[in-house]
């Protein structure tokens, strides 16, 4: 048996026999100093007996998923049983591949294993903070209980380990959307293959602390999703192999209530519709609602990070400003508008503001329009605020409460005064 690993990180630390593993960095990068640099890291170890390949492309032709299918079509592929893959940023412990692999080997229905995420910068800032939250919730309920109940779940794109035949099988790596994991993983369940998620096993990983980098990752696993459902609807439909049940969950629960309504519904209830019932008195929206289920939805989302509780009203704040990034993203997914297959790599800032900050002495930043000044947020920001002060002067359900502290978020990412600023040198 031989593991064959994708990766673009530092995973040469991994304790697994060096003729059984084969390492290959794959290097996308278009700066040719980042090119010399990863080179130069690959031939170290190759230096110290490590069987590790550098790969490159003279294209970025589909991305991600490009990269992935390129890396695949190589000769020493076809000695390996299983591939790894980690993401630029991803650091995992020396024992990544014990703890993985022999799942994959003592159970051959298996296709998947993916471990957790544990982020390092997560408190760097209050953004940070409200990105730990939500995907805390995302791998210890909605990933933890796919695994559990032997039910579907999305391959995360890192920190995994593939069975190169499924993976085959269900047709490799397609850059028709820009997330090329959930279609990989949708593709091989369809066709009977189990997936393990190891909630103890976790990869350190870096969060985007800046906004702008963090709109750019939001909007890409917000239109993927969309887009991948748009173009795998009816082929999941017409699916043979996989009973009804299991149809009504990828097509219902996975695909249109967590990666479709979920957004649309946030952004037009909470900062349209309820603010707007504002002006007309007649339209009264039950308690029950507007507040109570929200309530209890919002707690049950945010116990996966207890350390954060404390932080609830202000995630619910800055989720309900994403969803509107979200909802936009999902309408261009679902219409394949102009924005459906763009993609831009995550900013991940790691020492660099540190190392800047200790050999420069601090300028004050250029300010520029487009870098600090959101006009979509700060024009829902002004909607709210104008509904709140209305709601002041004639309303009765004391809705203002509400609308001035989402008018003040909004404000607040519309000025830009969120996640760690990088001021233009």
């Amino acid at each position: 048996m031989q593991v064959y690993q994708l990766s673009i990180g530092a995973a040469c630390g991994l304790s697994w026999p060096s003729d059984r593993i084969i390492i290959q960095v794959l290097d996308d990068s278009t700066d040719p100093t980042i090119k010399d640099l990863v080179e130069l890291e690959c031939q170290r170890w190759a230096s110290k007996g490590i069987n590790i390949r550098y790969e490159i492309r003279d294209n970025r032709n589909g991305y991600k998923a490009g990269a992935l299918k390129e890396g695949m079509k190589r000769s020493y592929v076809k000695q390996c049983d299983y591939v790894a893959i980690l993401d630029a940023d991803f650091q995992p412990e020396p024992d990544f591949l014990w703890r993985t692999i022999p799942f994959l080997v003592h159970n051959p229905e298996v296709a998947l294993v993916q471990a957790r995420w544990k982020f390092v910068n997560a408190d760097e800032c209050l953004m940070t903070r409200m990105q730990e939250m939500s995907l805390d919730y995302h791998f210890t309920v909605e990933q933890e209980v796919g695994s559990s109940t032997h039910a579907f779940f999305g391959f995360n794109g890192t920190a995994g380990v593939w069975r190169i035949s499924a993976l085959n099988e269900a047709g490799g790596w397609k850059d028709r959307t820009t997330v090329e994991d959930m279609d990989l993983a949708v593709r091989a369940s369809l066709k009977g293959w189990k997936f393990v998620y190891l909630g103890s096993l976790k990869v350190k990983n870096e969060l985007p602390s800046t906004f702008k980098a963090y709109r750019f990752q939001q909007h890409r696993w917000s239109c993927g999703p969309a887009n991948l459902f748009r173009k795998m609807a009816m082929e999941i439909i017409r699916n043979k192999k996989v009973t009804l049940w299991k149809k009504v969950h990828v097509i219902y629960s996975f695909f249109l209530v967590r990666k479709i309504v979920a957004h649309i519904v946030t952004f037009i209830f909470y900062c349209v519709v309820l603010p707007a019932t504002v002006f007309v008195p007649e339209v009264t929206v039950p308690k029950w609602g507007a507040v109570y289920i929200p309530s209890i939805i919002t707690v049950l989302n945010a116990v996966g990070t207890p350390r954060s509780l404390h932080l609830v009203v202000f995630w619910i704040l800055f989720e309900n400003v994403m969803s509107f990034h979200r909802t936009k993203a999902t309408f261009i997914g679902l219409l394949e508008a102009g924005r459906v297959n763009e993609w831009i790599v995550t900013e991940k800032l790691g020492d660099a503001l540190k190392v800047k900050a200790s050999n420069k002495v601090p300028k004050k930043p250029k300010f520029r329009f487009g870098d600090r000044l959101h006009v979509l947020e700060l024009g829902v920001g002004a909607y709210l605020f104008f509904c709140g002060c209305y709601d002041i002067a004639f309303g009765r359900n004391h809705y203002f409460m509400y609308l001035f502290a989402q008018a003040i978020a909004f404000f607040i990412m519309g000025f830009g005064y969120i996640g760690t600023f990088v001021p233009n040198s």
